[in-house]
């Protein structure tokens, strides 16, 4: 049996300025009045995407900032309905695709986990069950009986989970907001995960992570512009969604603006030699993430990394790692000096923005570099190297 499916299901949302009701009928009493009237704007953030998920399978999304990730799973969750096609869910479904959706800020954490349970659809008796668990899994029974107003992003992320991996689901759906987590959260939170899958309960996984993706989910769907653009094995459709964008030369300059924050360019090359030298991997590198903030943008931090073709994330650079960072308005360069301490292949370069509240953009395949073979032997010992970002002005 089919635990999802998904016939030629489209999504269209209007754009514009969102009016009031009073505020629309006016309008369009005096759009009668003109000889032509405006075309409507809307954006299609689905169309015609059909798939099915089977009973026990895990299949995971992946696909650029706008693909029509997030969609798919508002639709298959119900919390947002079709345009045109059906969508069927069949089961007890738990979903995290926001953090803290279903608290209520002035509810203190124990009273959260009983009400967003309710919701879930969890019967008061079955959340007593599984209440000392729930904490446990979360790590905040210090802050339990405290308002989760007061809770960071990261521990209303922790009990919210926490709640939705204990319902017992038939289908789990988990979004990127496993991202907010810190490492060792993250570690349950994969562990919970491939456990709901050895108990073959149906998991929906979408993630910028393609290393982990690959190694939870067998299957995944690749989304371009609201439409199914591939659908296989994981590993073969990581290969192919990175490189996509490896093989584009402009692929820097299709990232798109995300609110005051735009990635103006990025450039890999062999550190002081000329754009056009070729990269060995016994010679350091020099990552260059241009970008422009029309506003500061409190608690932005930037992170720079590094996979294979197959996804594997093999560096991972972040802004604020050496201590706070600031990123004022203007035209911005960063730069990461990498010492040799990757092998010969294609290697894809990502860049990600956010606050510790959400992200803003998270591009895999921004740029794309080779490392070539040379005469000099390669060393033995693995090193650890301390990678600081260098920011400066563009005139």
């Amino acid at each position: 049996m089919d635990r999802i499916e998904f016939d030629r299901v489209s999504k269209r949302y209007p754009l514009g300025e969102q009016r009031t009701a009073r505020e629309a009928i006016v309008a369009g009493a005096r759009a009668l009045t003109r000889r032509r009237r405006a075309e409507p704007q809307e954006i299609w953030s689905l169309r015609d995407v059909s798939f099915t998920v089977a009973d026990g399978e895990s299949v995971g999304i992946v696909g650029r900032n706008g693909a029509g990730k997030s969609t798919i799973l508002k639709v298959m969750t119900g919390i947002t309905a079709p345009t045109s096609g059906v969508s069927r869910t069949r089961g007890r479904v738990a979903a995290l695709l926001e953090v803290g959706t279903g608290f209520h800020p002035e509810l203190t954490g124990r009273e959260n986990v009983y009400l967003n349970g309710a919701i879930l659809g969890m019967s008061r008796r079955d959340i007593g069950r599984a209440f000392d668990d729930i904490v446990e899994f979360s790590g905040v029974r210090r802050f339990l009986d405290t308002p989760v107003k007061r809770y960071s992003s990261g521990m209303s992320l922790r009990l919210a989970f926490a709640v939705a991996a204990h319902l017992e689901p038939d289908v789990l759906v988990v979004d990127e907001v496993l991202a907010v987590g810190d490492a060792e959260f993250q570690r349950k939170c994969l562990g919970r995960m491939e456990q709901a899958e050895r108990e073959g309960r149906t998991l929906v996984f979408v993630s910028h992570d393609l290393d982990t993706l690959s190694s939870l989910c067998r299957r995944s769907l690749w989304m371009e512009a609201g439409t199914v653009r591939a659908e296989g094995a994981s590993s073969d459709i990581v290969r192919d969604y990175l490189t996509s964008g490896l093989s584009s030369p402009d692929a820097s300059r299709a990232l798109v603006r995300s609110g005051p924050l735009q990635v103006l360019d990025v450039r890999v090359r062999a550190a002081g030699r000329g754009a056009e030298a070729a990269l060995l991997r016994d010679d350091p590198i020099e990552i260059d993430v241009d970008f422009d903030l029309a506003e500061a943008v409190p608690g932005l931090d930037l992170a720079v990394y590094v996979t294979t073709r197959t996804g594997v994330r093999v560096l991972d650079v972040t802004a604020t790692d050496g201590g706070p960072v600031s990123f004022p308005a203007g035209r911005q360069r960063a730069r990461i000096s990498v010492p040799p301490i990757l092998n010969v292949g294609t290697f894809a370069v990502g860049v990600w923005f956010g606050t510790p509240q959400h992200g803003m953009l998270d591009e895999p395949a921004a740029a794309t570099f080779t490392l070539h073979g040379s005469d000099r032997g390669r060393p033995e010992r693995v090193l650890v190297y301390d990678l600081p970002v260098d920011i400066s002005r563009l005139d």
